[in-house]
This record gives C-alpha cells, structure tokens and sequence, in this order.
C-alpha cells in the first residue's frame, strides 16, 4: 500500500532529520572562514585587554569573582552558573595561554583545518572567558557567536582538510539553526524598536543624532550626520522595513532569499562603514551568505570575471564552471550515522525550542521554560534586541590623577574613545576594546551602577601596569598617582563650519566627578570618597 504523502512515521521523520542540503557548500566554506576570523578578532581581542580586565591584578579579578560563585553556590550548580575551564586554575599565564590556543584555533579554522574541532574549541573557549568577564561580556555579541560557534559544529564538514566539504555536506536542520538566528537579530530588534515606545522610531528622528551618541563612533559618521533630516529619516525606513519585512524572505522560495541578499548585505556594509559595534555586524553579515546557494555564488563570480575581462561573451550557466567536487556531490557524499544524526537534533531542537520561548516568553519561570532557563548561562539561545531605544545625548568618562593634594589633574589618555576634540574618531572593529566599550554604558547612569569603574580607579593609584596598559600610555610614567578621579563630560560632533575653521571633530563641555576619589597614603592604604554631596 502506498503511504500517503501527509503519513508519519520513524522512518519518514528520521529521513527529513538526516536530509542535507548539498546546495550550500561555497556559502558554507565562506560563512566558515569568516567565522575563523571573527573567532580571531575577539582572541587577538582578549589578548591585550583580558590581564588589565580580569587577571590577578585587574580590575575583576576572575579568581576573587570564582570564589565568590563557589560561597554562594555549591556542588555542580556552580560549574553551571560559570561554565568556564577558569575553575582548574585562573591564573595570569593560564588566562594568556588560553587566548593563545583560541587564536592558534581560530587561524586553523580560517584555514580550513580540522574545522568542526577547531569550532568546538574556539567557542568553549571563548564560552570561559564570557562566562567570566563579569561586567565586560554583557553584550549581545558575545550570545550572538556563542550561539553560531555551537551551531557551527553540526555545520562543518567532518575531516582534517575537508575543502569544501563534498563529502560531508550541511543537514538542513543545522542551516536552517544559522538562518534562524539571522533572522532572529534582525526581527528581534525591529519589534524592540516598536515595542519599546521610543518616541524616536516613532517620528524618523532615530538617526539623526545615532552617529555621534553610539558607543564607539567611527570618522564616517561625523560626514554622515550632517547629511539632511530626509536622509536619517530615510533610513530610518529603511532599517524598520528590512528587520520587520524584508528578513521574512529567508523562510520563502530561493527567489526571495536572492533578491532579499544584496539589501541585507547593503545594510550591514552601511553600519561598518559609520560606526564600531566590533565584530556584531560582521557576524551578522557573514550570516547573510547563507541565504545564497552554490548557483548563486558561481554566478556571482562569473559576473565578475566577466566585468574584470570586459568580455562581450555570454555568461555561461552556473553549473559550466562549478568545480567537479560539486557537480558530483550525490555521488560522494558519505551517509551520517543514526548517532549524529539524533545528537544533532537534540541540541539543535534545544536551541529552537529555548530561542522560541525566549522571544515569546522571556523569563518565565514555569515549567515550559525550563529549557531556555538551563541553557541560559552558555549564552547559546538568546532573545536579541538592538537599539530598542536610542541614547539621546553622548557622554564620556575620564580618568584623572594627582600628585598634589588635589589641585592638578592629569587625565589618562584612551585608546579609542573620544577625549581630544581634536582627534579624528578611528575606525578599528571587529577589534573590541571591552574596557572602554564598558565606560560608555556606565556613563549613562549613576556611578552605584558600575561599581567596577571605582575598582579601576584602585588598581591605578596602586599602578597596576596590566590596568594602566588598557590606556594609551601612562602619564605618571611608572609613577602611579596619589590620587585618581573619574569626570565626566558631554560631547558633541563639531558643525561643519566650525571643523573648517578649527579643525576639531569635537566640542565638549565638562559636567562634574562621576564616581568620587580613589586615594593612596604615604602606608599605601586606599580609600574611596563618593563625589560631593552623597
């Protein structure tokens, strides 16, 4: 008897489980090698910030903050809380020796070698640094690779040096775990936009000021900004009607998912090019290329030879120049075994389930939650939202010290951030300069809020050089300071007229202290005192 087409059963349920997608092999091999480097970015990141952030004399030490979790938890429940390999030892040459292994990882999974093992590496290691960084991982980025290094696993083709992986092509669960996080950034932080009540998105006034107000700007956008109100507006549009319609494409017929490609990818070359979110808008633009298949790309690049030739020649089909390992891809490709198979689809399943529940329950502490509960300490199924509001004004933190009681301040200078009117705002992403992508959350709110700011003031007037190398240089010149104070400041982008008479990119007006004074007697003891008036 002949099933009917609607029939279930194991069987036909194992088949669509274990089905691949052999369509995708090039954008597979170029989202994998851009994974390797943005694997690369956040090691080579970690690698001159991480003592300064969390090593023995930072300013969150990661051994202080382990015990802590170990007094208020106890058993495994803490291993959970904190996935990290930390736990084994935490020491400064333990801290550096696995931002080595996570570079070496990620510039073998660049190269394609081993690159399932590689991924796996790459993403448990970096896993223990964001499940100790503390106040320095609370970033959405940071779930956003997590979440597509865990996929990635079940992505990469099995093998020493797979090329373009023939032999073992993606399922289509695991593709379709990689889009479905694409689009969950993208949809995500449209409602957000709308949900929040932002008066902002409301109006087409978003933009208007975005450039200068993000955390870290780029010189770009200081051009960008003096563009008209029709422009910011336009773009307000256009942002609102990619993240709310145009990401809808992925779940729709290859067509749409073409067509959708060229304005995503537009997009996101737009936010590189106008502002530094390290490496967020790559991963979500190197994501993008999953909505490609083989035909795609082999068409891509004959255009572009042909245009490179300045040949009048018809392009030729997509298949007359693929490479042989895809034209025979059926007849190479190995069967996976019922374990894998099964494995990957209760991880994967794990993930959908605990992302869904995240989006449309978030929180929830009833028994349907519990899924997206466990998961929550390995960031691995996140609920992403991207400028729900905007930041109406720019504010900065400064720290300063003091020799002499008080009456002369010398301020530190910063790698990055905005501080002289006069430099030009640098372009550095995907590097992720943690320490001071931090000070402009915490200049936002009250100083009680971030707490680890006045840590960062002790560990300056005592001359940490692992806290001191996270500026530019040391104005103390290995003499670390009687006194240390952090100040803040408003600043704005210059007008147009006012950078061709002065060439400053910025104006500032100084506001007050911010956290008070960290000072250091003739015994060395250290105080605090909280700004005047509280």
């Amino acid at each position: 008897m002949t099933a009917r087409p609607y029939d279930l059963n194991v069987s036909s349920v194992y088949r669509t489980l274990a089905s691949r997608a052999p369509d995708v092999l090039v954008p597979r091999w170029i989202f994998l090698r851009a994974l390797g480097l943005i694997f690369f970015s956040a090691f080579y990141s970690l690698a001159r910030q991480v003592l300064g952030l969390i090593g023995e004399r930072g300013i969150l030490p990661v051994g202080t903050y382990l015990q802590e979790v170990s007094g208020a938890l106890h058993g495994l429940s803490r291993f959970w809380y904190a996935p990290s390999i930390f736990w084994v030892r935490s020491e400064d040459s333990v801290l550096m020796a696995a931002v080595g292994l996570g570079i070496v990882c990620s510039l073998l999974l660049t190269g394609n070698i081993w690159p399932r093992a590689m991924i796996a590496l790459c993403t448990m290691l970096f896993l223990s640094f964001v499940a100790t960084l503390q106040d320095f991982s609370s970033y959405q980025s940071d779930g956003m690779l997590l979440e597509a290094g865990l996929i990635s696993i079940w992505f990469a083709p099995r093998g020493l040096r797979p090329g373009l992986g023939a032999h073992d092509p993606p399922s289509r669960f695991s593709l379709f775990m990689l889009r479905w996080e694409w689009f969950r950034i993208y949809f995500e932080s449209g409602l957000v936009k709308l949900m929040s009540g932002d008066v902002h998105w409301r109006d087409f006034t978003a933009m208007d000021e975005y450039y200068q107000n993000g955390p870290l700007p780029a010189w770009p956008g200081w051009y960008v900004q003096h563009l008209p109100h029709w422009f910011h507006a336009g773009t307000v549009a256009l942002t609102l009607a990619v993240e709310l319609l145009v990401v809808w494409a992925v779940f729709m017929p290859r067509r749409f998912r073409l067509a959708c490609f060229p304005i995503v990818t537009a997009l996101q070359i737009g936010i590189i090019a106008t502002a530094n979110y390290a490496f967020l808008n790559y991963l979500v633009l190197m994501l993008g290329f999953l909505l490609l298949d083989d035909r795609a790309v082999e068409w891509i690049v004959t255009r572009v030879r042909s245009r490179r030739a300045r040949s009048a020649t018809a392009v030729p089909p997509p298949h007359a120049t693929l490479r042989p390992e895809l034209v025979r891809i059926g007849a190479v490709a190995r069967a996976r075994s019922p374990a894998r198979v099964l494995s990957e689809t209760f991880v994967l399943g794990w993930i959908f389930y605990a992302t869904l529940w995240a989006f449309l329950a978030p929180g929830s502490v009833g028994v349907l939650g519990a899924p997206e509960r466990v998961l929550e300490p390995f960031r691995v199924a996140n609920a992403y939202g991207l400028f729900a509001t905007m930041t109406e004004q720019r504010y900065e933190i400064e720290f300063q010290g003091s020799n002499d009681g008080g009456r002369t301040w010398i301020a530190y200078p910063f790698r990055y951030k905005p501080q002289d009117p006069m430099e030009r705002p640098g372009i550095y992403a995907p590097y992720q300069p943690r320490f001071e992508w931090n000070l402009w959350f915490a200049s936002l709110e009250p100083w009680q809020a971030s707490q680890w700011v006045v840590a960062a003031q002790a560990r300056l007037v005592t001359g940490s050089e692992e806290v001191i190398a996270l500026f530019r240089s040391d104005p103390f010149k290995g003499h670390p300071p009687a006194m240390v104070r952090t100040v803040r400041w408003q600043y704005w982008f210059t007008s147009a007229e006012a950078k061709r008479t002065t060439g400053a990119w910025w104006t500032r007006e100084f506001l007050g202290e911010f956290a008070g004074v960290v000072s250091r007697d003739p015994e060395g003891r250290v105080t605090f005192t909280p700004p005047a008036g509280e």
